[in-house]
Order: structure tokens, then sequence, then C-alpha cells
């Protein structure tokens, strides 16, 4: 069984800006690039979910034009993660004491003050995770470099980080296709 995930093209947000669940756009050939680039890496008939946000609900729209067999709908459980009140802002106007709060808990700590905590996202993600499972189907997950990098930890069995050095932290480029194989 395996799971495609793609990660939407490049926004037009602003280098360095915190945007997890805010909505930014993309601009429209970078979708159409994306799309164009994977679309022939997916397989027949899968089920196709998407992140609701605007910058990946377009480029499943955009494969799904592309490939009309593929059946498209939305998940919320796909979405990137909410980083409070850092939500807009350049990483690099944050406390550095405010981002050290949130990494010194990790797991149960709320990012910006009221954001997701990891240990929340990764329990969001892992529910898509585990239904994906049981369907004993081939899907695509249009999303997030950090749905992305929560799929790796949950591949692997980890359900809980506590410190955030455990956290994958290489770079997964935007319209990068990764594949996850189950057994």
């Amino acid at each position: 069984m395996k799971l495609w995930l793609v990660r939407h093209a490049q926004t037009d947000a602003a280098p360095g800006l915190c945007y997890g669940a805010t909505d930014v756009g993309v601009p429209a050939e970078a979708t159409l690039a994306v799309a164009n680039a994977v679309v022939a890496r997916l397989p027949a008939g899968a089920a196709l979910a998407h992140s609701p946000l605007r910058r990946c609900a377009e480029l499943a729209l955009a494969i799904g034009t592309l490939r009309p067999d593929l059946v498209v709908r939305a998940d919320a459980r796909l979405a990137e993660m909410d980083f409070g009140a850092w939500e807009g802002r350049p990483w690099s106007s944050i406390a550095r004491t405010e981002f050290d709060a949130w990494t010194c808990n990790f797991a149960e700590g709320l990012p910006g003050g009221h954001g997701e905590s990891t240990a929340g996202f990764l329990q969001r993600t892992g529910a898509a995770f585990d239904d994906w499972r049981v369907s004993g189907q081939d899907a695509v997950w249009v999303t997030h470099a950090g749905v992305m990098r929560a799929v790796q930890l949950l591949h692997r069995g980890v359900r809980r980080v506590d410190n955030a050095t455990q956290w994958p932290s290489e770079p997964i480029d935007y319209g990068a296709c990764q594949l996850i194989e189950c057994g």
C-alpha cells in the first residue's frame, strides 16, 4: 500500500514569514507546474485528499483536472500546524524567549501562545494516517511540509515528540513528491 505526499508550490508569502495555518496564495503558474510535474507519478483511481488551505486545494484541483480518474476531497486533518500569534509574522521577529518556551515544552507547548501543540498536530495527522492504513488503498495527499514530516514520524511508529531535536528537520522542497510504503 502506498501513500504519495505532494507539497504545494511556492507561495506568495514573503521569505521568512510564519504562515502555517494562514491561507496564503500561490501563483497559478507555479501550481500548474507542480501539477504537471507530479501527475504521471500518481496511481490510477487513487483517493486524492488535500489540505483545505488554498495553496493545497488549488494544486489538488489542478491535479484532478489533469487526472479525472482521481477522486479529490478536502481533509482538514491535512492542514499545516497553527502557530498562533506567530502567524503572519517574520520568524526573525519572534522573540527568542517565546520560541525557546515552546521548544522546551515541545509536545504540549502552544506556539504563539494559542497555536496548536505538536502533540495535537501529530494526533490530528495520525488520525488521517490511521484511516489511510485501514483503507488498504493507495492514496495521494496534497499537503504541507509539516504534515509530511509528521507522516515520516508516524510511519516509523512515533506518536509523540517531546524534544524539538526529534522532529525531522531536512528540507522539503516546494512541489516535492514523497512516497511512503506500508506492508
